[in-house]
Order: C-alpha cells, then sequence, then structure tokens
C-alpha cells in the first residue's frame, strides 16, 4: 500500500496489501505523481516493495520487483548529469540504454547514465535490488574515463562492490533522518565505494582508504550486533564473514581505544540489560536472556555484568517488577 513518508528523507511502498485487481491502477499511479518512473509490464505477474532514502549526494532506491520495467530520467535540467548504479542482490534484471541491451544477475551491478538518452530496467522476475542515484562529478573525479564503463556487469566478486552492499545495509532510517553531517558522511563513504567498484585507479586521495576504513569498521559492527546471539561468535569469524585479517580488524577499532573482542562483549552486556529490563520479557529467566546475548557461561556473565553495571542481573530484575 502506498505510504508517504514517515520521516523526511524516506518513501516507502508496497502492493501487499493492495487486491491484485488494482495493483497495476496503484503502481501507475506512482507514475503519475512523479514518485518513481516504472510501469508494469504485459502479461507479467507483478509485485513490488521498495523503500527510497534521500542523503545528500545520493539517493537509495531498494527492496523487491517483480513484472515490471524501472525507467530513470533527469529529474531536473541540472540533475542530467547523474549516474545509476543498480545491483542484483538476488534475481535476474535487462539494463537497456541507447539501443544497447545487457543482463545481469545474483550479486551483479551495472553502472548507467541518467542524461537525455534515459534507461530501463526490467525485472520480468523477481528480483531483489538497490540503486544508488550520485552525481556524475562525485564519481568522475576518482574515474576519469566513465563512459567507458558505462553498460558493463562489474562481477558479483568484486571486493568494493561486495562492501557497498554490505554497507548499505547498515544505513537505518535514523541514519538518513538524522543530522546532515552524518547523512553527508555517509553519501561520501557510498561515492568512494562506486568508484572503488568501478575500477578507481591507484593514485585515489589517502581520505578514499580513510573511507573504506570507516565503511568496513560500520558493517563489521552491524554484522556483529545481528549475530550477538551466536555464542561462539570470535574476531576470526568476523574477519573471515568480511575477507580480512583477524589482525586487520583489531586495526579498524584502534582509533576507538578498544578491540573488536571489548566490542562484543559490551553490546552482549546492553543487549541483556535492556531485555532484564524489558517488562514484555518479565517471564523470561536470566539464565534465557544470558544465552540469547551470547553468553554460554552463565557465571562468567554474572560477573561481568556486574563489574560493568555495579549490580547483579537479579537486582536489575528486581527493580523492574516492583515499578
Amino acid at each position: 500500500m502506498l505510504r508517504m513518508p514517515e520521516r523526511p528523507g524516506q518513501f516507502r511502498f508496497s502492493t501487499a496489501g493492495i487486491p491484485t485487481r488494482d495493483r497495476r491502477k496503484a503502481v501507475c499511479e506512482l507514475r503519475e505523481r512523479g514518485i518513481l518512473p516504472i510501469e508494469p509490464l504485459r502479461d507479467a505477474a507483478m509485485s513490488l516493495a521498495i523503500a527510497k532514502r534521500f542523503l545528500p549526494g545520493a539517493s537509495i532506491l531498494s527492496g523487491r520487483l517483480s513484472g515490471l520495467r524501472q525507467e530513470g530520467v533527469p529529474r531536473a535540467i541540472d540533475a542530467d548529469d547523474d549516474l545509476f548504479l543498480g545491483v542484483n542482490l538476488s534475481g535476474y534484471s535487462v539494463a537497456t540504454q541507447r539501443g544497447h541491451e545487457i543482463g545481469f544477475g545474483d550479486g551483479e551491478a551495472v553502472l548507467l547514465s541518467c542524461a537525455s538518452g534515459a534507461f530501463a530496467i526490467i525485472r520480468p522476475t523477481p528480483a531483489r535490488f538497490v540503486g544508488l542515484r550520485v552525481p556524475r562529478k562525485a564519481i568522475a573525479r576518482f574515474v576519469p574515463d566513465l563512459d567507458d564503463r558505462m553498460m558493463r556487469v562489474i562481477p558479483a566478486q568484486t571486493a568494493p562492490l561486495q562492501l557497498l552492499t554490505t554497507y548499505l545495509s547498515s544505513i537505518s532510517d535514523d541514519t538518513v533522518s538524522g543530522s546532515n553531517e552524518l547523512s553527508r558522511l555517509f553519501a561520501t563513504h557510498l561515492h568512494d565505494l562506486i568508484a572503488l567498484s568501478l575500477g578507481a585507479g591507484p593514485d585515489c586521495p589517502a581520505e578514499m582508504d580513510s573511507s573504506i576504513r570507516a565503511t568496513r569498521l560500520q558493517a563489521i559492527k552491524c554484522y556483529i550486533l545481528d549475530n550477538l546471539s551466536e555464542a561462539s561468535l570470535t574476531v576470526a569469524d568476523v574477519a573471515a564473514r568480511h575477507h580480512v585479517t583477524p589482525r586487520y580488524v583489531h586495526k579498524l577499532f584502534e582509533p576507538e581505544g578498544i578491540t573488536c573482542t571489548h566490542f562484543i562483549l559490551v553490546q552482549r552486556l546492553k543487549r541483556a540489560y535492556r531485555s532484564l529490563r524489558d517488562l514484555r520479557l518479565a517471564n523470561r529467566s536470566i539464565t534465557s536472556i544470558a544465552y540469547d546475548a551470547g553468553f554460554g557461561d552463565l557465571s562468567y556473565f554474572n560477573r561481568t555484568f556486574k563489574r560493568v553495571y555495579g549490580t547483579t542481573p537479579s537486582q536489575v530484575r528486581g527493580t523492574v517488577d516492583r515499578q
């Protein structure tokens, strides 16, 4: 169903709550209202669930499409030079531009121009995707031969592209609606990762290397938070998942004055503390909460919890029960 932005810089739409007979009309309405240039394919099962986010210097379109044709057109005269990087997280898509056609599959990406020639991406079958629209000048300073990179498949195994998709998953709604400074920082990181995915040369400035370290650190933190309940989670696991060495992971955390191991411990304690104070979990045992936070040893959990919070898990739970 159509949902207007809940916060500045956001838009969501899904056909899930719309009767099948009304979906085509609802999707066409997006186009007519200038919200999204998309149209149903004839004789194809159609479904759509998207989220659109806006950052200073980048817009992000992500979701699932099937039986639809997505177009890229200039938003304004001064936006004629925008670029669009389409990434297929899963599924298959066909991109067309200026009489040329190219297909790309799972994990692959294609760079397209939003100039006067426009483009289209056709998804006849279900595909999970993310698309980035950015100013050409933000990428051209690192990749001077951009025109030669258009309409070429970027392999799924491209390390910066993999990092880009992982980093995108860490951008929350709070990030988009947060401070302009934070939003611009994220957009800059996206520009750098796009340039590297396209094969930016070795003469890239030092700040790009700093940007890559920041994006890797953010991606690693998100991975840790998503896997805290795994008691066996180690620095070696984190490093292997992100195709780096454990030593490199430790170096990423060094500027923050902590180790990766300490970060994991702190996040587990925070999760346990929040759960202990959550009235909705009042029937859960402390042992269960500790295990769900990733602690495999209850006595170690109790000792560490008291050292950090100056009180025991039972006392925290008791305080909540008396409220």
